[in-house]
C-alpha cells in the first residue's frame, strides 16, 4: 500500500523549536515532524530534551535536540548555522520558548522582569533575526511562528503580558520588512494551556484546580506537575484550558498553508472562560 506524499507536507523540511523540551514545544514538534521535517529541539534543560527526541523518534519522525540559553543570541545563531549545516536548509522557526511570573507589579521582581523580556521578546528577535537571514541565504521559503498569549489582550495581564504585547508589535513589524519576499510571519496566541510553563501561578490556584481533577493539594510554588498529573487535569478541567495539542495543530496548519497565503495571526481561546475553573472546583 502506498503512501500519499500529501501525508507527509513537510517532507524535505527543516524546522528548529525553542522551549520544545515539554508543553507547547514539544507539541509542536510532534506535530512538525509527523508532517515529515527534521525538527532541531532547542531548551535549556537536556534530559526532557531527550525525552522529546525519543517520542518523535518512536513516531518514525526525525529530530536532533541543542540545549541552549535562548536569551544567549550566539547560541540561537550557532543553533540555526546547525541545522543548515546538518540539513542544508531552514523553513521553520518557531519560537516557543518562554517565562511568566505572576506577581502583580507592585510586588514584582526586577531581575524576574528583566528574565521575561530577555526570554519572551529578545529571544524571539534573536530567533527571527536568524532565521530570517538563514532562510534568505539559502533562498528558502519558510514561516517564523512566534508563540504568544491571548495575555497581550487583556487588560491586567502584568509584566507578562507586557512581552506578549511588545511580541505582537515585532511580528507585525518584521511581516512588513519581510513583505515581497517568500517568508511568512505567524503569531499564534493561545489562551490558558496546562503546561509547567504555569509553574509560577500563585499555588491558590493549581490548588483549586488539582481539587477539581480529584488530585491531593499539595502543589507549592515552582513545582513541576508529573505529566500524568497534568493530563488528569486537562481532563477535569478540559472546557476550561487548549490543549497543547491543539496549539501544535494550529502551528502546523500555518506552516503548510501555500507560501502565497498569508496566516499572520490566529487566535486559539478554550470554549469556557478560565475564571468558572476555580468557581466549579468550589461548587
Amino acid at each position: 500500500m502506498s503512501i500519499s506524499l500529501s501525508s507527509f507536507p513537510l517532507a524535505g523540511r527543516t524546522a528548529i523549536v525553542t522551549g520544545a523540551g515539554g508543553g507547547i514545544g514539544r507539541a509542536i514538534a510532534v506535530q512538525l515532524s509527523s508532517a515529515g521535517a527534521h525538527v532541531f529541539l532547542a531548551g535549556r534543560r537536556e534530559a526532557p530534551l531527550i525525552e522529546s527526541q525519543q517520542k518523535i523518534l518512536d513516531l518514525g519522525g526525525k529530530a536532533s535536540y541543542v540545549t541552549l540559553d535562548v536569551r544567549d543570541p550566539q547560541a540561537i545563531a550557532d543553533l540555526v548555522n546547525q541545522a543548515v549545516r546538518s540539513t542544508g536548509k531552514l523553513n521553520i522557526m518557531v519560537n516557543n520558548a518562554g517565562l511568566a511570573y505572576r506577581e502583580p507589579i507592585l510586588e514584582g521582581n526586577p531581575e524576574q522582569w528583566r528574565e521575561m523580556f530577555e526570554t519572551n521578546v529578545i529571544a524571539a528577535l534573536n530567533g527571527s533575526q536568524a532565521a530570517a537571514r538563514a532562510m534568505r541565504a539559502m533562498r528558502c521559503a519558510g514561516h517564523i511562528v512566534n508563540i504568544g498569549s491571548n495575555s497581550a489582550r487583556r487588560e491586567g495581564s502584568g509584566v507578562y503580558g507586557a512581552t506578549k504585547a511588545a511580541l505582537n508589535v515585532i511580528g507585525a513589524t518584521l511581516r512588513k520588512e519581510l513583505e515581497g519576499e517568500p517568508i511568512r510571519v505567524v503569531q499564534v496566541l493561545p489562551g490558558p494551556v496546562l503546561t509547567n510553563f504555569d509553574r509560577h501561578y500563585p499555588p491558590e490556584v493549581v490548588n483549586e484546580l488539582l481539587r477539581v481533577a480529584g488530585e491531593e493539594p499539595s502543589y507549592q510554588k515552582g513545582d513541576l506537575l508529573s505529566d500524568a498529573q497534568i493530563e488528569r487535569l486537562q481532563t477535569a478541567a478540559a472546557p476550561y484550558y487548549v490543549k497543547a495539542e491543539d496549539v501544535g495543530r494550529v502551528v502546523l496548519f500555518a506552516v503548510t498553508q501555500p507560501i502565497e497565503v498569508d496566516v499572520f495571526e490566529i487566535v486559539i481561546r478554550p470554549a469556557r472562560d478560565f475564571s468558572q475553573a476555580l468557581q466549579a472546583g468550589r461548587s
